[in-house]
């Protein structure tokens, strides 16, 4: 079988496992529709999360509070069809998880209904048994520490960095190492001082992925959308590198001038048909003009032979 025939493998935990053992660093993008995902996986990216942030930046939502499973089942069902090689992982939205049981359920929705390959969920020490009940269910989970936008109002509402004091860094120092004794495959780790995501990556022996969490994780995350320079806010963790907006905003301008100035369509966007067929479709050929009791007809309407039926007789 040539190289260029090879079947594409879709990526599992154990394939991430390996890779964070090769000290590679593991790149994680979200994606919330088809053609995004595609081009993703195309790309490369080995971990792509349907995030519950589709809320905000594709829904219109407030926060990621109002998102629903059903919401969370179609995007992460069209992403799943937009790849073939990523690890995609589906993240529980609120409430989705308040129980082993509803969880194992609702996890299990992700991985058969929707067909990803692993899911997310918020919290640390308080989710170690929803991790440990996922495990022992055989659904591969993903952790997340440190800012956890489902628990906002909890944590004061406004987005904040967590773990600057004693105490809280410590606390996310317990949570990191309960999720991983739980069984996760990775934690996320988000809005957190980077020399405290450094040494609680250290501590561990599961890959960290960080969003504003600086360099010394296992890896980076960013919201797709952040990324490519949709949206009128970039957080300050995010990196632009491109500008959509703006070229979606050009393009549309463009396109609208050139049908306000009959520029658009031109004969490349145009179909025609053969003339003589039109004739034939219209009545305007020599055997229809020479048809019984229309011999000599000469009276037009609308452009066409008298006695030709138009839409509106018929």
């Amino acid at each position: 079988m040539s190289a260029g025939s090879e079947t594409v493998r879709r990526l599992t935990v154990a394939d991430i496992g390996r890779m964070y053992g090769d000290g590679e660093r593991l790149p994680m993008l979200t994606a919330y529709d088809h053609p995004t995902a595609r081009i993703l996986d195309e790309a490369g990216i080995p971990l792509i999360l349907v995030g519950d942030s589709l809320g905000q930046v594709l829904l219109g939502y407030d926060s990621t509070v109002r998102v629903t499973m059903t919401e969370m089942l179609h995007h992460t069902a069209a992403v799943v069809r937009g790849t073939k090689r990523a690890l995609v992982i589906g993240d529980m939205p609120f409430l989705s998880y308040s129980t082993p049981d509803e969880a194992v359920e609702n996890a299990g929705r992700f991985l058969r209904e929707a067909g990803a390959t692993a899911v997310k969920i918020e919290g640390g020490v308080r989710s170690a048994r929803i991790v440990e009940a996922l495990a022992r269910a055989g659904i591969p989970v993903m952790g997340h520490i440190g800012w956890t936008p489902q628990s906002q109002h909890g944590l004061g509402g406004k987005v904040r960095v967590q773990g600057k004091s004693r105490e809280t860094a410590r606390a996310l120092l317990s949570d990191a190492v309960a999720i991983q004794e739980a069984g996760a495959f990775a934690i996320v780790v988000e809005l957190v001082p980077e020399q405290l995501a450094a040494i609680i990556t250290s501590r561990l022996r599961i890959p960290t992925i960080g969003i504003g969490a600086g360099a010394g994780c296992s890896g980076q995350v960013q919201v797709v959308t952040d990324l490519l320079g949709l949206g009128t806010f970039t957080p300050r963790h995010a990196r632009k590198y491109a500008d959509l907006e703006g070229s979606i905003r050009a393009a549309a301008e463009a396109w609208a001038a050139d049908v306000a100035s009959g520029a658009f369509p031109g004969p490349a966007e145009t179909v025609r048909m053969e003339e003589a067929t039109l004739d034939e479709a219209l009545g305007r050929t020599l055997d229809d003009r020479a048809a019984p009791g229309r011999v000599g007809a000469t009276s037009m309407v609308d452009g066409l032979p008298a006695g030709i039926p138009l839409d509106r007789d018929l």
